[in-house]
């Protein structure tokens, strides 16, 4: 079993000595040691520290204070393990946090030396220029570390053609159990023997090692399982065949790959590159049943495929429910009950796809499934890759409560000749046990990633899933197949290795984990000597969530804890390059800073005796202060856990324990403040140009004097409505209609309510402006909804109370003074976005906010329906049409509806070239880039993608953002002004319209269109 945790006095005895001995930082505090007690595992052993090295040198320090302390080293990277490998007792070494660097690519020896912390996708975008990538290719590419893979061995669905991690491991640096350096590779028997013959621990394993392999062949030879991808045990097959070959030549390197930690430290490697194929093609067969799916990969294997995956009804199904795959329903045939994706790589796209027919032909010709679907280009495969790669995520998210797809029978292989009959007999397990399941996974090498669904808060589910584990265990021995082909051993699976290998073989192996770590000080519990795996459960040591009032509802998810609990920590939330989540984190590298890190904490602080007290501590908020409140989280995450909306109840507890904060209170008036300096400008402009006054705002508000302010325009929206005779929701509408430049009963589209904002409406009313005499062109007669703000800036503020006044007065406004069933828009998607969501977290109950959030629409649906329908006509000659539109989405608009809608707009104008960019959150997120102490932060973000990605757009794009604070941010970041769609859409008008100058309209007071 694991050692236990060292006493406190301990504790901080080791944390003293390591930080006058390590660069890296060393935290012991709770939250820390809560955060890094969990994996991507159904597991949870809490450390009694964290050290995050900088070098080989902090770990060798971490080691030795390790050694000195009696306490084990569990080596991390990203924290994705399955089986429980990265939790552990003792000091757990971050090696994700700094080392990350990738010291040399070398394009002649296509190979890569890199440090252990570096993510699979960092090292494959270093090595896209030079025609290389890293062969194995897992699912979790945007977060694995490369020292990762190096512990578990690990593969994806490329492995038919790439093999595993061991095959592409040449050389490792690591530092030993006695805190030694050494490095590992071949090395031929007269340097082994010289090296056997040192007083030293790197001595002895090279003396021990060879003995125990020869003493052991017999064992070896029978025991190993015969099927090649394998992930479990010790690889001392690889040492009998390094010593039976003619040179006799000893690799260390590779014997350590999947390891789990348990034998040396890695902390930099040397790996094989391998060329990168130019083109993909992919056959996406639809079958009826799962075991039709699989039956047709014996077709496709001889096509020489380099990917075969097959996906269930149940992945499909939880695709279907997300916004970020939504475009997979129009590009599937039917309903089918499976999907098997076979991929052909290359650089001749002909030959590919002359494969590709052949393999139609062949599942034509045998009656394999009804519909093989051809995806040739990337446009055609984007949305195809995209719910494969997520297949892990989309199951994590049917879970409910404690009941979870767990991985402890998820990572068997067979050969692919056996694979239809195990299936089925495995499938008979489960249903023998009421165990329902997803099935997924590597058909083309005999890998399904099949995850039962077990509330192990249950004791009896628990003893259920040991039960199907046995019977799994010995099913898969029967085939010849492996327990661990790619996911490792773990706490789940190393129970079993005594039996899966044998008396004799399992004997070698502890005697190889004592040659190497004597001391049983790395990782302990791993591989051998483990567990039970039904110890260290996560969800059973949790102890029940004490009553909290909330303000917002979570009782559809089990209570606020549970909506924090549902992070079940695959860690999407740490990829980097791609996507908007977590933009904290991707700035930082920091596990606290990502949306896993601040669930987990939000986990901790509930689970305490009193919550409502524990939601108020300081470091819980520095957990939490980084997070910018995008809602990425919210659809990014495939458990949905919804941080913005967990940050706003914390942060409301937290004000009742100490009191809201000046600045809290400002910004959550935002309205207020927007109106009175709209009707004071251009005076109340001043403070933001003398520099005594920044300097002021800074030490009594903390806005930063870096960040330039909101210009105020005293000639507002409201006031330009009112002045054309415009009608009002909060207002009722007279009988004979509202007196505009369209009536109610000259409004064939009848009437549409339009969102004042408190942002656009008082420092950039042409965005309003543009908006309405659009909709007014394509026959609707437009209200304005200009009495109040929406509650979002209180909201984000934790300001419930009033936010709920806020909304429940708007939602009344509109539900009484607007026609039943006339939409409601907007062009500022934070304010718009919250009558759909926020309102009604806030008041589900309300029925008139029901009826409202059930009426948002986005602008840009109503505008591009009117152009296709012929009612608005945009003019070939107008000056954004035949322009690049560079066009950067809101992050709540890509988290509640996408931005499709806007898309399509925009290539609506004649000619355009809309480029949507992938650039994340812009980093201002309202208020936050305001703040002194987030404005370095608030850059960071905005530096990683979004501000490169304009600065290279060549000269003429136009950049558009729907987004107040994105259309601030671009600027102070580039000097490039960025347009709402709307205005650019209303500018191409093939007729100036009303209160229009030819076919230009102002960008912002004083501003032309470049």
């Amino acid at each position: 079993a694991a050692p236990a945790a060292a006493p406190a006095a301990t504790a901080r005895e080791v944390e003293a000595r390591l930080r006058g001995q390590v660069e890296g930082e060393v935290r012991f505090d709770d939250y820390t040691r809560h955060l890094f007690s969990r994996d991507a595992s159904m597991y949870a052993i809490e450390p009694l520290g964290v050290v995050f090295p900088r070098h080989a040198g902090d770990v060798q320090a971490a080691l030795t204070a390790a050694a000195e302390a009696g306490i084990p080293v569990v080596p991390r990277g990203a924290g994705t393990s399955l089986a429980g490998q990265t939790t552990g007792p003792g000091l757990v070494l971050d090696l994700s946090r700094h080392m990350n660097r990738i010291v040399e690519i070398d394009t002649d020896a296509r190979t890569a030396l890199v440090e252990a912390g570096v993510v699979q996708d960092q090292l494959n975008r270093a090595a896209a220029p030079h025609g290389l990538m890293f062969g194995p290719d897992t699912s979790t590419s945007n977060r694995a570390t490369i020292g990762g893979m190096i512990g578990n061995n690990s593969a994806g669905s490329g492995s038919i053609r790439y093999g595993m991690t061991i095959d592409h491991v040449r050389e490792l640096d690591v530092v030993l159990s006695d805190a030694t350096l050494a490095r590992l590779g071949p090395v031929a028997r007269d340097v082994r023997e010289q090296r056997a013959a040192l007083p030293t621990l790197e001595g002895r394993i090279h003396r021990e090692l060879p003995r125990i392999a020869e003493e052991n062949a017999t064992a070896i030879a029978e025991g190993m399982p015969g099927f090649w991808r394998r992930a479990g045990g010790y690889r001392l097959d690889r040492i009998a065949g390094q010593l039976a070959s003619p040179d006799g030549e000893l690799d260390l390197a590779k014997f350590v790959v999947g390891s789990e930690g348990t034998l040396v430290l890695a902390t930099r490697a040397l790996v094989d590159l391998v060329p990168k194929p130019s083109r993909t093609v992919i056959a996406v067969g639809h079958f009826t049943s799962v075991a039709g799916a699989i039956a047709a990969t014996e077709d496709a294997l001889t096509c020489d495929p380099s990917a075969v995956e097959m996906m269930d009804r149940t992945i499909l199904d939880l695709s279907r429910q997300r916004i970020e795959y939504a475009s997979l329903g129009t590009i599937l045939e039917g309903d089918p009950e499976a999907l098997l994706f076979v991929s052909f790589t290359g650089d001749d796209e002909r030959e590919l796809v002359g494969r590709l027919e052949q393999l139609t032909a062949l599942w034509r010709r045998h009656g394999h499934g009804y519909h093989t679907l051809q995806a040739v280009t990337p446009a055609q495969q984007g949305a195809l890759l995209k719910v494969r790669k997520s297949s892990l995520g989309l199951l994590m998210a049917a879970s409910e409560g404690t009941r979870r797809p767990l991985a402890f029978i998820e990572d068997t292989a067979v050969d692919p000749v056996h694979l239809a009959d195990y299936t089925r007999r495995f499938k008979e397990v489960l249903d023998r046990h009421g165990l329902d399941a997803g099935f997924y996974g590597h058909c083309s090498v005999g890998c399904l990633h099949i995850r039962p669904f077990v509330d192990t808060a249950d004791p009896a589910q628990v003893a259920t899933m040991r039960s199907v584990a046995e019977e799994i265990k010995d099913l898969v021995r029967e085939y010849g197949g492996v327990n661990s082909s790619e996911h490792g051993d773990g706490l789940a699976r190393s129970e079993f290795n005594r039996e899966l290998f044998g008396d004799e073989l399992y004997e070698a192996m502890r005697r190889v984990k004592g040659v190497f770590d004597p001391d049983d000080r790395l990782n302990p519990g791993k591989i051998v000597d483990a567990p039970a795996m039904t110890e260290n459960l996560r969800d059973p040591a949790l102890p029940p969530a004490a009553e909290l009032r909330t303000r917002l509802d979570f009782e559809v998810v089990g209570g606020m804890r549970g909506a924090a609990d549902r992070c079940m920590n695959i860690g999407l939330c740490r990829k980097a390059g791609a996507g908007t989540m977590c933009p904290s984190y991707m700035a930082t590298l920091k596990e606290e800073d990502s949306t896993r890190g601040r669930a987990n904490a939000l986990v901790k602080a509930l689970s305490e005796p009193d919550p409502h007290r524990a939601l108020g501590d300081g470091r819980l908020h520095e957990v939490l202060d980084l997070c910018l409140m995008c809602k990425a989280c919210k659809s990014e995450c495939p458990l949905g856990v919804d941080m913005a909306t967990l940050k706003a109840e914390t942060l409301a507890h937290h004000h009742d324990e100490h009191g809201v904060p000046r600045r809290s209170r400002v910004f959550a008036s935002i309205r207020r403040l927007n109106r009175l300096g709209s009707a004071t400008a251009p005076l109340s402009n001043l403070p933001g140009r003398i520099p005594l006054l920044r300097r002021l705002m800074d030490r009594w508000l903390g806005i930063a004097p870096a960040r330039p302010l909101p210009v105020f325009v005293r000639g507002n929206l409201v006031r330009w409505f009112r002045r054309r005779g415009g009608a009002t929701a909060q207002q009722p509408r007279p009988a004979g209609g509202a007196q505009g430049s369209r009536s109610e009963a000259d409004a064939p589209q009848g009437t549409v309510t339009y969102l004042a904002d408190s942002f656009t409406t008082y420092t950039e009313p042409g965005i309003g402006r543009a908006a309405i005499e659009l909709l007014e062109l394509a026959g609707w007669h437009v209200a304005l909804e200009s009495g109040g703000c929406c509650g979002r800036s209180a909201f984000s503020k934790g300001l419930l109370d009033e936010a709920k006044d806020q909304a429940r007065a708007l939602a009344r406004r509109l539900a009484e003074n607007t026609p039943a069933d006339s939409p409601v828009v907007g062009c500022e998607p934070s304010c718009l976005m919250t009558l759909r969501d926020e309102h009604r977290a806030m008041l589900p109950d309300d029925e008139a906010v029901a009826d409202v959030s059930g009426r948002v629409r986005q602008v840009e649906e109503l505008l591009t329906e009117a152009i296709d329908d012929g009612r608005l006509r945009l003019a070939d000659g107008a000056w954004p049409a035949g322009r690049r539109i560079l066009y950067h989405g809101h992050c709540h608009q890509k988290a509640e509806v996408g931005t499709a809608a806007t898309v399509e707009l925009l290539k609506r104008i004649p000619g355009a070239e809309v480029v949507e960019l992938d650039a994340g959150c812009c980093g201002m997120a309202g208020s936050f880039g305001f703040e002194s102490e987030h404005y370095e932060t608030s850059m960071t973000v905005g530096g990683d993608r979004l501000f490169p990605a304009i600065g290279a757009a060549p000269d003429g794009t136009l950049v558009a953002a729907s987004g107040v604070s994105c259309r601030q941010q671009i600027f102070h970041g580039t000097e490039r002004s960025a347009w709402h769609p709307v205005e650019l859409v209303r500018a191409a008008l093939a007729s100036g319209g009303p209160d229009a100058e030819g076919d230009q309209v102002p960008r912002r007071e004083g501003e032309l269109p470049q």
